[in-house]
């Protein structure tokens, strides 16, 4: 049952609505590439290294690996939907009911905005633009000056107001594929290019990738969620883990730490007062901002933020797919002398590497 709001709180009419409220039961590591800044002046242009970006193609690829990647996901989603998430015997369980719900919710009544349908994404909703403005205004936003923001359809407006305003985006490469984090600056961008570096092709054309030596300071993070608790900040994504791998790494980078606020733009109606603290990972990262289409909301989380990469969560699966996650290891264990620990095996979705040219 969901607590009466604090003062200052208003519920919106669909959060009342919401099927989710008031339920009686919850349910040097790799060298730097492109260290010189890659300037495109069109599809098929070149890079200062002579090599050519051919953005179609790019693209094309991208949306098949995708796809893919979310076909295996909702394999995966209708697996563990089948088992009882009250049995104790998939600790996940639980989260996919939520999130089902979410997406269904969100096609259902039309609060979804392309791509869709929204199901195995982070859902990109009407009012994104809206609720991007709320970030905006925050004082948080205003005197960062280095943005983390996920790559997802739902936050192109907060990445073009980060560029817009002057400040160093910071966006993960698509699920990790090939490498880590690109770093975009308007200095070096056209203003008629900026909308276009907002999206996965304008990343990869103007972006400058960087590894985990790479000295930067963080002073917002932005990331996606399908539904998150406005009382607690406990947040669930769309399940593929990649929010908390991103944000184990910049702990271990010395880019964030405890005091680095992390913001989640919602719809209203992703608002949900049925994510049980008690079931929550170590791993999950709690969210200390929520802006939605008409409000902003302070959770004042107590949910303690992680620390790093936890090895022994880790499936083998997941870190084979991942190989800037298989070099910090490697780095680590040299560093260490010893083994870390490998999660229990899992089923995922395929890997995504891009195919040998």
């Amino acid at each position: 049952m969901i607590r009466s709001p604090s003062p200052g709180f208003a519920i919106h009419p669909c959060f009342r609505s919401n099927p989710f409220v008031n339920s009686q039961k919850s349910i040097s590591l790799p060298v730097q590439i492109g260290s010189r800044r890659r300037i495109f002046s069109k599809i098929g242009s070149e890079s200062g290294d002579g090599v050519a970006f051919d953005a179609v193609a790019y693209e094309s690829e991208r949306l098949s690996l995708d796809a893919a990647a979310m076909e295996n996901m909702a394999e995966t989603a209708k697996k563990e939907l089948e088992s009882d998430p009250d049995s104790g015997d998939d600790p996940k369980a639980w989260k996919w009911v939520i999130r089902k719900k979410m997406w269904d919710l969100m096609e259902a009544r039309n609060y979804a905005m392309r791509p869709r349908p929204v199901h195995h994404r982070i859902p990109n909703f009407v009012g994104a633009s809206a609720a991007a403005g709320k970030l905006a205004e925050l004082d948080a936003f205003r005197k960062a000056m280095v943005v983390k923001v996920n790559p997802d359809s739902p936050q192109k407006q907060i990445r073009f107001l980060t560029l817009s305003g002057e400040k160093k985006l910071l966006t993960p490469q698509p699920r990790l594929r090939r490498g880590f984090f690109s770093v975009l600056e308007s200095d070096f961008l056209k203003p008629e290019t900026i909308n276009e570096a907002c999206t996965s092709v304008g990343v990869a054309k103007y972006g400058r990738a960087i590894g985990l030596d790479e000295k930067i300071k963080v002073d917002l993070i932005v990331i996606g969620s399908v539904a998150v608790n406005p009382l607690t900040g406990a947040r669930l994504g769309k399940g593929e883990g990649f929010a908390e791998l991103e944000y184990g790494m910049l702990r271990y980078m010395g880019a964030i730490d405890d005091s680095t606020p992390v913001v989640t733009t919602v719809h209203d109606c992703q608002l949900v007062d049925d994510i049980p603290l008690e079931k929550l990972a170590i791993h999950d990262v709690p969210v200390d901002i929520i802006c939605t289409p008409t409000r902003v909301i302070f959770t004042n989380t107590p949910i303690p933020k992680p620390q790093g990469i936890y090895w022994d969560k880790l499936s083998p699966e997941k870190l084979q797919q991942i190989r800037i996650l298989r070099e910090l290891k490697k780095r680590l264990e040299k560093k260490t002398g010893g083994k870390l620990p490998t999660g229990p095996s899992e089923k995922l979705p395929p890997t995504a590497e891009r195919k040998r040219r």
